[in-house]
């Protein structure tokens, strides 16, 4: 696996639960009309953006998809990487205490 298919991976489980998160507390702002539901929501779409942004260009983008395929220096996709991963696994716990 090259690191371009961990980076995917990774930004796809991030928009998968930053789409659950999202779900919620918006479901909880229209409940609760709290500044901290629509704080949280705003936060997660911003977020689920930013994550969606990078995998459109990591899978489909004309001119990056490619670059990032065979171009990229290793050394900038373990950085890449380690970022995407961390964020991932912050994720995993957020959602972890959000649905629980």
């Amino acid at each position: 696996m090259q690191w371009v298919d961990v980076a995917r991976v990774s930004v796809a489980v991030n928009v998968a639960m930053l789409s659950a998160l999202t779900w919620v507390w918006a479901r909880n702002y229209l409940s609760f009309r709290s500044k901290h539901s629509v704080g949280l929501a705003a936060f997660g779409a911003v977020l689920l953006a930013q994550n969606a942004l990078s995998l459109y260009f990591y899978l489909y983008h004309p001119v990056l998809a490619g670059w990032f395929a065979t171009d990229m220096p290793s050394l900038a996709w373990q950085a890449n990487v380690a970022v995407h991963v961390l964020q991932t696994v912050a994720l995993g716990f957020l959602l972890w205490v959000t649905w629980d």
